[in-house]
């Protein structure tokens, strides 16, 4: 039974930053020169590279904004940024990188940080691993004198790179070195793969003995022992050119003094550990980086913390709950609130527990025009709910606006003090209004497309608001609008990217033109008189701008969007949604049909998968070449590397031909197995099992199996039945939780004493600051929830401790050596 849990223990890694800015970059060699130096950056785990930024123009110290989030699907050793200077009739010239080890990560956690640029050296771009095992054997000559061997196994290798986008042709080299000698040996060279498996086994004369006496075990001499070392150098065969250096290991034959047989995996290192010069002159890269590891633990172990939590909404008071306090320990970090927030929408807990804490904070505010105003509990819920949720909805109604102003990219800058010269100030002010007009018309005419938890919601924040304040016929629609203009389409016209609306961070012009929709957007969709709105403005262009609009024909499509967001009915679904993009991007595709393994075989195209249907493109915005209904798919799984010799492969099967597809890097594959594995998780036709390999020459390479309509040999992957756009894993948001509440510790041991003090002594006489911070109201209500916290921490603690002890040995897959470098 141990075992079993053990093997459903997931170590999930994921990374969330910014890459915010360059300084200073240095000169590059080739044609690009320092003031035309257009660059964009990379993000690479080990050597593959997931993330790229658009290019910049011409600067020395570009402002890139871009920011990023990916889960890591796999093992990796060091996290890289490449700096890259664009180069249009040669190869982009690499500028600088930054290499953070994973174990390093956690010292820049959170916060921005500026990193010199070092040179990239090709000798330094390694990765990968190597199995080898070496025992010294006795051997009689033909003299019959005594001799020695050195036997080196080269076993295999593991995860070595990609070289320009596709699977190594690896062979290792084998050295015995020292003082006086370098006897090389090589391997044979393996096709296409980054998993090569050698089984090659080389033997090096180590001593000779003058006459043969028998001995019970086999001494080597000192001196040669302290000497001698095995050197171990994988390659990319090149045929044609030079081949690449791959990485290195070095082993001391000395290790051989205790154990005569040495068998270990080994961390392949850089030649010569990689360059040692000055890198003062590349310039620095600021970065924002947040990576997180979450050891999930099998999902009985989260039950009592998620069955408490769950209660929350119940609890009377509501400031009592383990949610509330939660949100209480953890104000200052607004990403705690999140898995909360994720737990209890997955579990249709979350409407009743956010109208209590809305409840409660109404409560304690004094007049009308401050509702929801402030960054409290209730709305940092609502934000993120409103992120989750809303995030079709967001695509289905800003998404072609903001793609047409984007691509469009006319001047609207009214500005006086920012016009450049040339400028129309009359004709920016129309493209303005335009723009404006299009985006308030989408927003007012999308009720329908509101999702209805959204709509339950906004249904009872109105109705909390019209109880608190009666007296105010407003605040039933300042309640809403506060939410869904201030805090999600302004917010989401201001930062696109940040809502998957846009690829990448928009051009400063573009950018400019957004924040002034996003003012205006947000005064237009205010409850308040025209008055009001317009003394919200500073800025005088601002004022006379807002003035060109209708107030009552504009009041009139905001009241009535309003009422029906948030009307007393509840919203049902019609049925037919609309049809959303969930993902889409460039792709390898192997032609249909096709019996030759080859490169021609593998055509790019733009892949892209809706609610409804998967279809690809010769080129983006082109019409489709082939689709296929989403009901029709009956399984998307991983394909082995072996089936076509090239990694990141997966395979969409149906009732024609599967569809073979190559992702860009590790991220994009496992990103497109979970778009499609959730959209397609209802279908009646889904299948048990699959073949994991492609069938070829009469037989499924998996099984061997000669029937092309043989059922498949391996299970299909499971997947988690949930919402589609709440692809939720419970078990890693309480694991989450957990791992905030123990870092707050200190703060949940305060509160404890606070409850205790103000039990003891009928009220708050301990008048500490720390106990100010939190919300109090039944003090032996809240003591008694903080103690069941505390013991079901403990024991979660305990569990992690006892997975904890068996950490993988020193020398294996998982931990490789670490081994010395030249």
């Amino acid at each position: 039974m141990a075992e079993e849990d053990d093997a459903r223990i997931r170590i999930l890694q994921s990374l969330r930053g910014k890459i915010c800015e360059a300084k200073n970059l240095g000169p590059v060699s080739g044609p690009n020169r320092q003031r035309d130096l257009c660059t964009f950056c990379t993000i690479s785990l080990d050597q593959e590279e997931v993330f790229r930024t658009k290019v910049f123009d011409k600067s020395v110290s570009p402002f890139y904004g871009e920011d990023f989030y990916f889960e890591i699907p796999r093992p990796f050793q060091c996290l890289s940024f490449y700096v890259y200077a664009k180069s249009v009739f040669q190869r982009d010239l690499p500028v600088g990188k930054v290499s953070i080890r994973k174990d390093d990560l956690c010292k820049y956690s959170g916060k921005e940080h500026w990193f010199s640029l070092h040179p990239v050296d090709p000798n330094s771009e390694v990765q990968g691993k190597v199995h080898l095992e070496m025992r010294l054997n006795e051997v009689i000559t033909e003299n019959g004198s005594l001799g020695q061997h050195l036997v080196v196994r080269i076993i295999e290798c593991k995860e070595l790179p990609l070289i320009s986008g596709q699977n190594c042709d690896p062979y290792a080299t084998v050295s015995l070195v020292g003082p006086a000698r370098s006897d090389q040996k090589k391997t044979k060279v393996k096709k296409k793969t980054s998993n090569p498996q050698f089984e090659e086994t080389f033997f090096f004369e180590v001593t000779r003995s003058s006459s043969y006496s028998k001995k019970s075990h086999f001494q080597v001499e000192d001196e040669d022992i302290e000497k001698l070392e095995i050197k171990v150098d994988l390659w990319n065969n090149e045929n044609l050119a030079q081949d690449v250096f791959l990485g290195e290991t070095r082993v001391p034959v000395k290790i051989l003094r205790n154990d005569h047989i040495h068998k270990a995996w080994y961390l392949l290192q850089p030649k010569g550990n990689g360059s040692k010069s000055k890198s003062d002159d590349l310039g620095s890269l600021r970065l924002k980086l947040t990576y997180i590891e979450d050891t999930v633990l099998p999902s009985a172990c989260y039950t009592p913390l998620c069955s408490l939590l769950l209660k929350s909404p119940d609890a009377k008071p509501i400031s009592a709950s383990a949610a509330h306090i939660l949100g209480d320990i953890c104000r200052e970090r607004y990403e705690a609130v999140l898995p909360m927030v994720r737990l209890l929408l997955h579990h249709n807990r979350f409407v009743p527990f956010v109208s209590a804490v809305a409840a409660l904070e109404l409560d304690n505010t004094q007049e009308a025009n401050t509702i929801f105003r402030g960054n409290s509990l209730a709305t940092r819920c609502i934000d993120d709910m409103m992120k989750i949720v809303g995030k079709n909805y967001l695509a289905v109604t800003l998404k072609p606006v903001i793609d047409e102003i984007c691509d469009s990219n006319k001047t609207c800058e009214i500005d006086p003090n920012k016009l450049k010269e040339g400028d129309n100030v009359e004709v920016n002010k129309e493209n303005l209004q335009v723009y404006v007009q299009k985006v308030f018309s989408s927003i007012t005419q999308s009720s329908s497309s509101c999702p209805p938890l959204m709509c339950d919601v906004f249904r009872s924040l109105r109705h909390l608001a019209c109880k608190r304040f009666p007296g105010d016929p407003h605040v039933q629609y300042s309640a809403v609008s506060s939410f869904v203009f201030l805090r999600f389409f302004a917010v989401a016209v201001l930062s696109p990217h940040s809502f998957q609306l846009r690829s990448h961070h928009p051009d400063p012009e573009i950018s400019r033109t957004l924040t002034l929709i996003s003012k205006t957007i947000q005064t237009l969709g205010s409850w308040g008189s025209l008055s009001k709105k317009l003394s919200s403005f500073k800025e005088t262009y601002m004022y006379d701008f807002f003035k060109s609009f209708q107030e009552d024909k504009c009041i009139e499509k905001v009241k009535k969007f309003l009422d029906e967001i948030s009307s007393n009915v509840s919203k049902e679904s019609s049925g037919l949604e609309d049809a959303v993009v969930l993902k889409e991007g460039e792709v390898q595709k192997r032609a249909q049909g096709r019996k030759r393994l080859g490169k021609r075989n593998f055509k790019k195209r733009w892949l892209r998968v809706t609610n409804r249907e998967l279809s690809y493109h010769k080129h983006k915005g082109k019409e489709a070449l082939c689709t296929i209904s989403v009901k029709n798919i009956q399984a998307v799984e991983k394909l082995d590397e072996s089936a076509f010799n090239r990694k990141n492969m997966f395979q969409v099967v149906h009732s024609e031909k599967p569809l073979y597809v190559q992702a860009g890097n590790c991220v994009e594959a496992s990103e497109w197995l979970e778009v499609l594995g959730q959209v397609t998780r209802c279908n009646e036709g889904r299948l048990a099992t699959f073949h994991p390999s492609n069938y070829t020459s009469g037989a499924w390479q998996c099984c061997k199996s000669q029937s092309n309509s043989a059922p498949g040999c391996k299970p299909c992957t499971t997947t988690m039945l949930a919402n589609l756009q709440l692809d939720i894993d419970c078990d890693r948001e309480t694991e989450r939780i957990f791992s905030f509440l123990s870092s707050n510790d200190t703060k949940l041991q305060n509160m404890e004493d606070a409850c205790a003090s103000m039990a003891v002594y009928q009220g708050p006489q301990r008048e500490q600051e720390e106990y100010s911070k939190f919300t109090i109201q039944e003090p032996k209500e809240t003591f008694q929830t903080l103690k069941q916290l505390r013991n079901i921490m403990e024991e979660l603690q305990r569990q992690h401790n006892i997975r904890n002890d068996t950490t993988a040995q020193y020398g294996s897959l998982d931990n490789p050596i670490v081994g010395k470098t030249s």
